[in-house]
């Protein structure tokens, strides 16, 4: 019930950045809650700031810079699904990772954190930095692994996608 009704504050006043949605909702939170958490900094990890400031200040279109902010949210050695992400947008699967293809700021902003349903990688073409155009499925494993992301005998990265968008 809460849930719900914070989501509809937050779509009624569209604040234009993740950082001021996740502030919004910490607001809204204290105002129903006795229970004292910084919700900011549970979903936003701090050395994304300079990021969100980055997407906020570029010439990407207004849903791109949504794709590109909430992407931010996904913790570093963690990974969600473009299902995941187009959920919590209210869009497509296909609508995220058009947005991602068109990335600029790979890989400061994460869009290899986002794999296909299933585990497998996902679409991802061109060469990396070409035309801006995404990066390779063998750099998007090598940053994963770097990060400590698993996978299975076929490729698919193991565990639980993250969910937890604000």
């Amino acid at each position: 019930m809460v849930a719900s009704s914070l989501k509809r504050k937050l779509e009624a006043s569209e604040p234009t950045s993740v950082l001021e949605r996740a502030t919004k909702v910490q607001k809204s939170y204290a105002a129903n809650t006795s229970v004292k958490r910084d919700i900011v900094a549970i979903a936003m990890p701090t050395d994304m700031a300079g990021q969100l400031d980055r997407i906020a200040a570029s010439d990407k279109t207004a849903y791109e810079k949504k794709v590109l902010s909430l992407l931010c949210q996904v913790p570093k050695g963690q990974v969600t699904t473009y299902a995941l992400m187009s959920k919590h947008l209210i869009s497509s699967p296909r609508a995220i990772g058009n947005a991602m293809r068109r990335n600029p700021f790979a890989p400061e902003v994460p869009c290899h954190r986002c794999v296909a349903t299933g585990g497998k990688l996902g679409g991802f073409k061109g060469q990396w930095p070409k035309d801006g155009e995404g990066i390779t499925l063998d750099e998007k494993r090598m940053l994963l692994r770097k990060e400590g992301v698993k996978f299975d005998g076929k490729g698919r990265v193991l565990g639980t996608p993250f969910s937890a968008f604000v």
